[in-house]
């Protein structure tokens, strides 16, 4: 008998080879090899298609090692490399596969992703198939799971929702989408890149490219067929879909939410992510980068579709002026949608001119750019300085407000007793650097206040400002939200920032004429679908008899004084507005994880925005220490004990246990907020993906 063919108790052979198993999934089909520790990867796949002996494109194919979650893509690595044995089985699979993706609009596309690029490259790639730009903002997300309701009747709620149709293939990412629903026909193309140098021509209502305007998507999906696929807003057409939809009830149940962030270090097959599973992609740092209404038409309409859902869903707080304001701005958006799908080629040059005269007024200023940092020819800080009230809560004191003759200087505040004493000592003074700013606005009872909550070495001191008049407010709260991040007045935002609050407030007007809220109930309002359930219940519970005419005639009425301050805008300049409020919420942009900081004894919060670390009381969501990045030496992460540490230049370091959570996915929002902020508009569209994994992997 040969020695190649008696079998040891290890399971090799005498010869010193031994069988490998694989399973084709194509095929579904298990196949063994008989091989040696010193076969390349690359050779034991020549050997499988050649005993398959099945003609077909295999180019795509790589080999998944189940028991490590692992793929095995270096080809030139032997078996004994990658520690390869008898024991092991591999499959032969496909590397690109279909993914149920959720967009912002709570629109699902089956999508054709590379199941073996890390996560951070995927996304890149959906980006350039949807012609989104910045990709490096939005991520993917496991969906979360209500445990209110079975299983059954959310997979059924997800296919209502699939509302596209028609196959599309993007040979250049090797992407490819489906779509589901009214929109008819195919088209094949692959993605567009954005260059600088483009001139687009949009139309005035929505911003979406006028057909000749191939420029815009250069050769993606959309440049032919129906353009306002991804970039039109749809309405929503029952309030049935809010009722399905997941609404967090509580502050930790956002933080659960948040633990379903995937590694963007990993590939989508390390992290169990199955073949038609059904992930949400979605903003997911909050620093939107040059976004330019002339390129951006459907990030901008994602932007929108997910601020008008976070809205909708509670999942950010906001007053009820504000909630009527929302509102008219979406029944103005569905509107003008559905004006500009009925006559999207019937736009003149003129109009054109006129929206893009507008929009370079809209063009939002983040924190990752490199601008000015001073205003034209500048030689001394502005200042401002008036008659403001003051008021510092104390424990069992029933004390208001004081007026105080106020001067605003670089990045403090000064207070004293009367405008004749400003030269002297102030009777209180407050640096602001690292501060938190919150508003307290009521137009309509006329109220303009602002939280301070300034850092001090044991948690925060609490400081109150009332302004008298809406411009005295504008000025004080643009100050102070610069001077939190360590800028003055003279930086060349504050104009911007003072404009951008005098028109946040000036949407929340409501016209005083009675007449006006005569006949409201004709129209095609709907406000079950433009209002959140908690301010609908309130306007439900004033009517006292039984019936829908009279709480929707009030509340319709409300929408449509508010839609007088708004109703002039361009679909695209409203779709701004839209974004620009909901970035003016006190809760914009806080990501939550339940963590246990060093030395507490309970469970609490921590806040991570585009600047700045929060600890959060889990109960009110009060701030009770904040800590900015830009006073951030390094963070270190102990994974065993899921512990995250940073070091500060000049107060005491900070450290916190990650719970129910991964820590790597609080460290990855903190690395990818720092690399975020090196953005620069003077630098190239490509992006540093090895720069990212270092800021946000920890171990590569």
């Amino acid at each position: 008998m040969a020695l190649d063919g008696i079998r040891m108790p290890d399971g090799c052979y005498a010869d010193g080879t031994w069988e490998l198993k694989m399973h084709v999934t194509d095929l579904n089909k298990d196949v063994s090899l008989r091989v040696t520790g010193e076969i390349h990867i690359g050779g034991v796949m020549l050997r499988l298609v050649e005993e398959l002996d099945v003609k077909k494109d295999w180019s795509d194919h790589a080999l998944w090692w189940e028991k490590k979650k692992t793929w095995l893509l270096k080809t030139h690595w032997t078996l004994d490399k990658y520690g390869i044995q008898a024991d092991a089985r591999l499959l032969f699979t496909p590397q690109h596969k279909l993914l149920r993706l959720q967009l912002p609009n709570m629109k699902h596309m089956k999508v054709k992703v590379n199941f073996s690029d890390r996560v951070f490259k995927a996304v890149s790639d959906i980006c350039k198939t949807f012609n989104i730009r910045h990709p490096e903002e939005l991520s993917l997300l496991r969906k979360p799971r209500d445990p209110k309701k079975k299983k059954k009747k959310l997979e059924g709620m997800e296919e209502d929702s699939l509302e596209l149709e028609g196959p599309l293939l993007t040979p250049g990412s090797a992407s490819e989408i489906i779509y589901i629903g009214p929109v008819k026909g195919s088209i094949y193309s692959s993605p567009g890149l954005y260059s600088k140098t483009m001139t687009p021509t949009y139309d005035s209502r929505d911003g979406s490219p006028l057909s000749p305007t191939t420029a815009w998507f250069g050769d993606s999906p959309l440049s032919e067929g129906n353009p306002s696929i991804l970039a039109v807003s749809q309405p929503i057409s029952s309030p049935d879909m809010l009722v399905k939809l997941y609404k967090p009830q509580s502050l930790l149940d956002k933080a659960k939410i948040n633990q379903g962030w995937l590694d963007s270090s990993r590939s989508l097959m390390e992290q169990d992510v199955k073949e038609n599973d059904v992930l949400l992609l979605r903003f997911k740092y909050h620093s939107f980068f040059d976004l330019n209404p002339k390129y951006d038409a459907i990030r901008v309409n994602q932007l929108y579709e997910q601020a008008k859902w976070a809205i909708l869903l509670e999942e950010i707080e906001c007053t009820e002026e504000e909630m009527m304001m929302f509102a008219a701005l979406q029944y103005h958006i569905n509107k003008l949608s559905i004006m500009s799908s009925d006559n999207h080629m019937n736009n003149s040059e003129k109009e054109v001119d006129e929206v893009d005269a507008a929009l370079s007024d809209l063009e939002i200023t983040l924190e990752g750019g490199k601008t000015s940092n001073t205003l034209g020819d500048i030689t001394s800080i502005p200042e401002l300085a008036d008659y403001v009230k003051v008021f510092k809560p104390k424990k069992l004191t029933l004390k208001g407000y004081k007026q105080y003759w106020c001067t605003f200087k670089d990045i403090t505040i000064s207070c004293y007793k009367s405008r004749e004493e400003a030269h002297g000592t102030p009777a209180l003074q407050m640096n602001l650097r690292g501060c938190e700013v919150t508003p307290d606005v009521n137009i309509s009872g006329q109220k303009f206040n602002i939280k301070l909550l300034i850092p001090v070495a044991d948690g925060m001191n609490e400081i109150w400002l009332r302004c008298d008049t809406e411009k005295q407010y504008a000025h004080w709260m643009a100050a102070c939200r610069l001077a939190s991040k360590g800028k003055t007045m003279a930086d060349s935002s504050y104009n911007l920032e003072v404009q951008n609050i005098l028109s946040f407030l000036k949407m929340q007007h409501m016209n005083p004429d009675p007449q006006f809220i005569a006949e409201p109930i004709n129209t095609d309002i709907n406000p079950e679908c433009l209002v959140s359930p908690r301010y609908l219940k309130k306007y439900k519970n004033k009517q006292v008899s039984p019936g829908r005419p009279f709480w929707v005639r009030r509340i319709s009425a409300r929408i449509l004084e508010a839609h007088q301050n708004v109703a002039q805008m361009s679909l695209i300049e409203a779709k701004m507005r839209f974004i620009q409020a909901w970035q003016s919420l006190p809760e914009f942009g806080i990501t939550h994880f339940l963590a246990k900081f060093q030395g507490g004894k309970k469970e609490e919060l921590i806040g991570i925005t585009y600047n700045r670390l929060i600890r959060m009381d889990a109960g009110t969501g009060d701030a009770i220490k904040t800590w900015r990045f830009s006073n951030m030496k390094q963070w270190n992460v102990n994974w065993e004990i899921k512990m995250v540490t940073v070091e500060f230049a000049d107060e005491p370091s900070l450290a916190f246990i990650c719970a129910e959570v991964d820590c790597k996915v609080v460290h990855e929002f903190i690395g990818g907020y720092i690399f975020l902020s090196t953005r620069a508009k003077d630098q190239n569209e490509s992006l540093d993906e090895e720069m990212f994994y270092k800021l946000t992997s920890g171990w590569v």
